[in-house]
């Protein structure tokens, strides 16, 4: 094997070391009811979402669920800011002055001033990245605020609502930047939440697990 080869993709069937089988084929009565909402969670796009959207208590167990998320030296390298009620009028108004900015009509910009009015709450993701850590590098901390968006949307599935995280040309805009982020902050987008008006329909588009669990083996020595 050449070195820094790494090695061959998992058959659907193969195992990992002396794990368990994997592939479709295990039924779907074995999965422990913990995984479900893992398994089983999708996007829903800010126009298939209703209201009611989340409350404060439901609101916090997302939070917490997020903080459970691998996080090196526990930094929290991010925050969740609620704009909700009379708020989203005033993110329907910087969408759209952006949208004008970036060269839109006033067809283009009412339309973008929609998107931030529809869901029944946004939440606006930003980042606090310190890329002089003297023990957690920068790409680290990126990987904890992943992390975390990913169990805060995992939660509100679990608590039966629909999300979408959502970023595009807007998070680069100054006024918008400014409007969401304290300084050292960075906006990385804003998760739609609401209750989902529609099930996902047609075959799933993720890949079977083989193609991301993969087998190393050490190079081998000159």
């Amino acid at each position: 094997m050449l070195a820094g080869s790494t090695g061959k993709h998992i058959a659907s069937a193969g195992r990992l070391g002396s794990g368990p089988a994997l592939g479709p084929q295990e039924p779907m009565q074995a999965t422990p009811t913990s995984l479900a909402a893992l398994l089983t969670r999708y996007s829903v796009g800010p126009k298939h979402l209703v209201e009611p959207g989340p409350s404060d208590t439901q609101l916090a167990l997302m939070a917490q669920a997020a903080l459970r998320a691998p996080d090196h030296a526990e930094l929290v390298p991010y925050r969740f800011k609620l704009v909700r009620g009379a708020a989203k009028q005033g993110m329907a108004a910087l969408f759209a002055d952006a949208a004008r900015a970036a060269g839109k009509g006033e067809e283009g910009a009412a339309l973008d001033a929609e998107r931030a009015l529809k869901p029944p709450m946004t939440v606006a993701v930003v980042a606090r990245i310190d890329p002089g850590h003297p023990q957690v590098p920068a790409h680290e901390q990126w990987a904890a605020v992943g992390g975390a968006i990913g169990s805060f949307l995992t939660a509100a599935h679990a608590l039966g609502f629909g999300g979408m995280m959502l970023s595009g040309a807007k998070v680069r805009n100054p006024a918008i930047a400014a409007a969401f982020c304290e300084p050292g902050e960075t906006l990385l987008g804003w998760i739609a939440l609401g209750t989902p008006a529609r099930q996902p329909a047609g075959p799933a588009r993720k890949p079977d697990p083989g193609q991301v669990l993969i087998d190393w083996h050490p190079p081998c020595k000159p």
